[in-house]
């Protein structure tokens, strides 16, 4: 449709409290062509410019702006962490983010475009939301960076204006349709349990998927007794206020197609919501919010992986089209063994999946 009527409906759904992704999908567009269509001369309440890389120059040109809120979502869930943009470093297309509060695994070479957001407030007495926001070739949100009440707002629009590109119209095409996966018999288990069981490191799993060309909850399923055991999709809850009630800290993984957000620490407000008919699990602690789609879990797995420093486990919900919505871990340094109040929490679920079978 014409970018002016683009506009229109996207404020029409604005007003209804939709939020950009939801707005955009009420269009029936991408959230990056919604965005899109807001860059150039008008007269909307939204107004974006694209943006022009590095992506990662950009990023270490945030530390001046003080501390920013990163926004890293998926499909049902959304981790939002406060802190400075620190330590930022990138080998051809990986780059990390390793500040204290800020830590980021990037996948720049998905990162296909990106926008200066601004977008004045519905109360006129509240400054305009200022953020960068960053999509792959697709439309979908990789990461995103809002400015806060403690950050320097002029700082964060000069970025905007050093990396702006106003002549610059990205465009986006649609998802191809996944072909079916192939069925669990296809895969040699055996051979997969095998390499599994040499892992000295946990990063050697992404190879190990490759090397057997297999989808992530697939490889559970085949060495599903030995190294991976099903859990109760309500076992995410259950262990986020354990967690919070024990003061394990954890580690909280949620990635995008661009990136893998991070928190290491503990979780304190744990605050189950239900909104519109949608179940959340919410985490709303200052510094670190979760918002998780509880009725979407379809799946909850516990994994173990061999390394060096002895095993390290994982506690890992899908969602019901086998998408990984997020991955809890024990908060762990490399070089240091898994805390032993993250394996009994882990051991505890267990036992109360196996008791309720």
């Amino acid at each position: 449709m014409p970018p002016s009527q683009l506009r229109d409906r996207f404020a029409a759904a604005r007003a209804q409290g939709l939020r950009h992704k939801e707005a955009a999908a009420a269009c029936g567009v991408s959230e990056g062509e919604a965005i899109a269509a807001h860059a150039g001369d008008h007269a909307m309440a939204l107004k974006a410019l694209p943006l022009r890389g590095p992506w990662i120059a950009l990023l270490q040109a945030l530390e001046a702006c003080g501390p920013l809120l990163a926004l890293t979502r998926n499909a049902s869930t959304v981790h939002e962490k406060t802190g400075v943009y620190t330590k930022l470093s990138a080998s051809g297309h990986v780059g990390l983010a390793l500040g204290e509060q800020i830590d980021l695994r990037l996948f720049l070479d998905r990162w296909h475009a990106g926008f200066a957001v601004t977008e004045a407030a519905a109360n006129a007495v509240n400054p305009p939301s200022l953020s960068l926001q960053f999509f792959d070739r697709h439309g979908c949100a990789a990461h995103k960076v809002f400015a806060r009440e403690g950050s320097d707002r002029e700082r964060f629009r000069a970025v905007a204006a050093d990396f702006g590109a106003p002549t610059l119209a990205p465009a986006f095409e649609a998802e191809a349709v996944p072909g079916r996966p192939r069925p669990d018999a296809f895969f040699d288990a055996a051979a997969l349990t095998a390499d599994w069981a040499t892992m000295t490191d946990t990063h050697q799993f992404f190879g190990l998927l490759r090397k057997h060309d297999v989808e992530r909850q697939q490889s559970f399923r085949l060495v599903e007794g030995r190294f991976a055991r099903r859990l109760p999709p309500a076992t995410v809850r259950t262990l986020l206020q354990e967690a919070a009630f024990d003061g394990t800290p954890i580690m909280v993984f949620v990635g995008s197609p661009g990136c893998i957000q991070i928190h290491t620490g503990p979780v304190k407000n744990v605050v189950p919501m239900d909104i519109r008919g949608i179940s959340w699990l919410n985490v709303l602690d200052e510094g670190f919010n979760l918002h998780l789609r509880e009725d979407a879990i379809a799946q909850a797995w516990v994994v173990e992986k061999p390394t060096s420093d002895g095993v390290v486990t994982s506690v890992e919900a899908f969602d019901q089209d086998g998408g990984l919505m997020a991955m809890f871990f024990g908060a762990r340094k490399p070089g240091v063994p898994e805390r032993q109040e993250w394996r009994a929490l882990v051991q505890r679920l267990q036992a109360h999946a196996e008791a309720a079978a």
